[in-house]
């Protein structure tokens, strides 16, 4: 029989003494602290024991694990509490720690704009959202400072940079420095166990959120509060990791060897966007990285709440709140749910996650609604999938961590370790899905950082089992022996891995440079240098930092001069790769942020998130001696500054930007530029006859079958943009009946139309407005389509080639807003209904616990019911051996003993 079998109710207090059973006496059941059961040398006849549940005055103190217990309660190999502890807090606490200096703590203390990669362009997200959407109650809105205009955050998560905003903003210093040292107070009694019981199980998490209400309680800097909150996701990881070891009661040192198998994950530098790492987030993937913390630490939770039938409502939220920060660590989260609910499946733990998902997903309806209402409206950039499927999922860097994690697979089967089973699933669900995910937007390559971090930490819970198993039961060490085993590998493991990434980050005590160039600690040298310092260096020292500062200030003032004495406007940049001197090649889409919104630039950051990105990228092509030509599949022109600036004028662009001779040699001569200004090596035109407001000559043509399908728009788009004799009649997706319908392909006929007077044109944040002489011609509005926009005084909007929008003034005052739509209004609604079941989840309930040992090695107990409503203690059956302890009932608002 296995140890598996046995049954040591953790309802009884250490030390309680219990009756030997017929069962505890079976030699092949007494563990001797070894693996192998010593023969009984007596055979004790069961004697009668009544054992009352504990109550709160006489709390369940035992932190063991159930397995590791012999029949009288005495432990055999587990370290006292508070030395765990303490070894996992340096371990955790180091690994989190390092991972923070090597992201320059000098300079993300800093006062200065962070920039580098796509973090440099994601500043102006903040200041939109801090200066110009909260003060008007809205979390997502119209911008017309990127890509003629485009739905800010409709399509990116918003939570991150709230965060930001929270720390940023603070309370005013005379309060938040007292609120901050007695939230800091509170916390410290917390852990010391100076507050009352309920506070104290939970001590972890009072410390913890006593931390977070210090940290907000006293303003930071903007790009303090934007550095801080950008490294997060990566400095909380192994705290993460180490919370899911704690969640599913990993045996010693298993928690700690979790967050230790994070470091080679962050530390990875075989990709660089794909998300979760240092490097991604560097290049401006932050907000994957705090939505991965997230989804793991939700898993552990997932997996306590499917033993316990606890925690409804922290898993609701958990899950909601990775979703908001980032969709595709969300979907980890949601794949590691079916896997932990397959490994036990039962109809209570059903109920258990149907309860969590539908609050989870209600809670974040309120951007998941709009996004999928609208997603018609999404560019696709065209990410074309990774095909080389050996060379990334057996990658050269970390082959250890593989090689290793097959080993594990052999360990967690032979010890039936249901942790290592759930991750060696995720392992292989991550790789799978890497595979056969066809072409679409979803970029394969996205998947990767699930499938390394899989591997890692299943690498990690094989450790602990070779540890334990050699402890145990091959060397049969004795209690001692088995303490310095499990503290001296957890300590070897540490050493090696801070060695494995030390050396390329050239940062190990008492290693040095040679003079070839190579590092060299204690006798290893290697050339490897690993990129993460100088990248964080680049990061964070900011915009302000750069030798070229000068220059991209001088150019930025230029315009908002330029824009305070000519009028505001859009701004064509010319890009060329050599821009990342002044901190990221992103850095002129911080024009708007700098002018405050005066200068617009036709490019922006977020490529999927306007329809009308595919147009900026083709006049790029055409402005640039070297463009990026970002997007695939688009019919790009080299250097063309006739078609160039007939497209500028199409798209109502008010101002060119040059650099490079080719372009400022030709853009001298051109009759529809004037030169305006000059910064340093860029020459500033201004474009002619650019109006934002046109009025038409003809009647469009509806397309047949292009509304609402963005397949189909993207092609027939780009040919009408790429033909400058076909703009006398726009295609539209849908208009009046009077306006001739079309087949795709056809050409439209000319209808043509009185043109009215356009004149009086203002723009403003969310909206345009505009008077005609007369109603009923249709006019170009030279702003990007989206379906919110809501027309007053006049027919319309209605969506135009390339991206543009139409209407038909009924009255000579034509004003365009940005409204909300019945999805803007509906998905709130479902979000606060969602708040409703939060509490309802989150409010005490009776459980009954189960009371089954885990297998040897298991993560979590096995599968036993949860959720079952027992006001009392069920009383012993004379069917039920003698001296059974009966299940222990709890309220949901009372911890259970093994809780971190």
């Amino acid at each position: 029989m296995d140890r598996a079998d046995q049954t040591v109710p953790d309802a009884v207090p250490r030390g309680t003494p219990v009756a030997p059973t017929a069962a505890a006496v079976d030699p092949g059941l007494i563990p001797n602290g070894t693996g192998v059961a010593d023969p009984p040398t007596e055979i004790v006849e069961p004697a009668p024991a009544v054992v009352s549940p504990p109550s709160r005055a006489d709390p369940v103190t035992t932190d063991l694990d159930p397995a590791w217990e012999v029949p009288d309660g005495v432990p055999l190999d587990q370290l006292p509490r508070w030395i765990r502890d303490l070894i996992a807090f340096i371990v955790v606490g180091g690994c989190s720690a390092f991972t923070l200096w090597m992201l320059q703590p000098s300079l993300l203390f800093a006062d200065t704009t962070p920039a580098g990669g796509d973090m440099g362009a994601h500043v102006w997200a903040l200041g939109y959202l801090r200066d110009v959407l909260l003060p008007d109650l809205r979390l997502s809105g119209w911008t017309p400072d990127w890509y003629n205009g485009f739905p800010a955050f409709r399509f990116y998560m918003v939570v991150p940079f709230l965060a930001m905003i929270v720390l940023n903003t603070g309370l005013p210093m005379v309060l938040g420095i007292p609120v901050a040292l007695g939230s800091l107070a509170v916390g410290l009694a917390a852990w010391l166990r100076r507050v009352p019981d309920g506070i104290a199980r939970h001590r972890g998490l009072a410390l913890g959120a006593s931390i977070a209400v210090a940290l907000v309680a006293v303003p930071v800097p903007f790009g303090v509060a934007f550095k801080l909150i950008s490294v997060s996701g990566v400095v909380s990881l192994p705290i993460a990791a180490w919370g899911f070891g704690r969640l599913v009661r990993l045996p010693f040192p298993g928690p700690p060897m979790l967050a230790l198998a994070t470091m080679p994950f962050l530390f990875d530098r075989s990709f660089t966007i794909y998300g979760g790492n240092i490097a991604s987030t560097l290049a401006g993937e932050f907000a994957f990285s705090i939505a991965l913390s997230v989804a793991l630490l939700y898993l552990g939770v997932v997996a306590r709440g499917l033993e316990t039938g606890r925690h409804r409502g922290a898993a609701a939220t958990l899950l909601a709140l990775a979703g908001l920060c980032h969709v595709f660590p969300a979907f980890f989260a949601l794949v590691g749910t079916l896997v932990l609910f397959l490994l036990g499946p039962r109809r209570e733990r059903l109920r258990w996650v149907v309860q969590v998902g539908a609050v989870a997903g209600l809670l974040s309806a309120f951007w998941v609604v709009p996004f999928v209402s609208t997603r018609a409206y999404l560019n696709d950039m065209g990410w074309e999938k990774i095909t080389a499927y050996t060379q990334n999922l057996v990658p050269d860097q970390n082959l250890w961590v593989l090689l290793l994690a097959l080993v594990s697979v052999g360990v967690v089967v032979m010890r039936r370790n249901r942790t290592g089973t759930f991750f060696t699933v995720m392992a292989l669900a991550g790789a799978a899905a890497f595979i056969l995910v066809p072409q679409g937007r979803l970029w394969n390559a996205r998947l990767l950082p699930f499938y390394y971090l899989s591997l890692s930490l299943l690498a990690a819970v094989g450790v602990t089992e070779i540890i334990r198993w050699l402890a145990d039961e091959e060397l049969r060490l004795d209690r001692t022996g088995r303490l310095m085993a499990q503290v001296g590998g957890l300590a070897v493991a540490t050493l090696l891995v801070f060695v494995h990434i030390g050396l390329p980050l050239r940062v190990l005590p008492g290693g040095s440079v040679l003079a070839d160039g190579r590092y060299s600690w204690m006798g290893i040298t290697t050339a490897d240098n690993s990129f993460i310092g100088g990248w964080s260096r680049w990061n964070y020292s900011g915009y302000e930092r750069k030798p070229a500062y000068p220059e991209y200030r001088d150019l930025v003032t230029t315009m908002d001069t330029l824009g305070d004495q000519n009028g505001c406007g859009r701004a064509m940049w010319e890009y060329e790769p050599e821009l990342d001197r002044f901190g990221t090649p992103m850095a002129l889409m911080l024009l708007p942020h700098w002018t405050d919104g005066c200068i617009g630039s036709m490019e922006g950051l977020y490529f999927e998130a306007s329809s009308t990105t595919p147009y900026h990228f083709l006049n790029q092509s055409e402005l640039s001696a070297s463009p990026s030509r970002a997007q695939r599949d688009l019919p790009y022109r080299d250097l063309d500054l006739d078609r160039g600036v007939e497209h500028l004028q199409l798209m109502g662009v008010r101002y060119y930007l040059t650099i490079s001779d080719a372009a400022t040699s030709v853009a001298d001569t051109h009759p529809d530029l004037e030169l305006m200004a000059t910064s340093g090596p860029w020459s500033v035109y201004q474009v002619s006859d650019a109006p934002l407001v046109e009025a038409l000559t003809a009647l469009p043509a509806v397309v047949d079958g292009l509304e609402h399908d963005s397949e189909r728009w993207l092609p027939t788009a780009v040919d009408f943009y790429q033909d400058p004799d076909a703009w006398s009649v726009f295609l539209a997706a849908d208009g009046p009946p009077e306006w001739a319908r079309i087949a795709p392909g056809e050409i439209p006929p000319t209808v043509p139309t009185t043109p009215v007077m356009v004149s009086a044109v203002e723009s403003s944040r969310d909206g345009l407005s505009f008077t005609v002489d007369e109603p009923g011609s249709p006019v170009l509005v030279k702003m990007s389509y989206f379906p919110n926009w809501q027309a007053s005084g006049a027919e319309g909007p209605w969506r135009v080639t390339p991206n543009l929008m139409v209407v038909v003034p009924t009255d000579t005052e034509v004003t365009l807003t940005y409204g909300r739509s019945l999805a803007d209004y509906g998905s709130w609604v479902l979000t606060a209904i969602g708040l409703l079941g939060l509490l309802i989840l989150s409010r005490p309930r009776d459980v009954v616990l189960p009371a089954a040992s885990p297998p040897v090695g298991s993560g979590w107990p096995s599968p036993t019911p949860v959720g079952l409503v027992s006001r009392t203690p069920p009383t012993p059956t004379p069917t039920e051996p003698t001296g059974a302890v009966p299940p222990v009932v709890a309220s949901e608002a009372s911890e259970h003993p093994h809780s971190p």
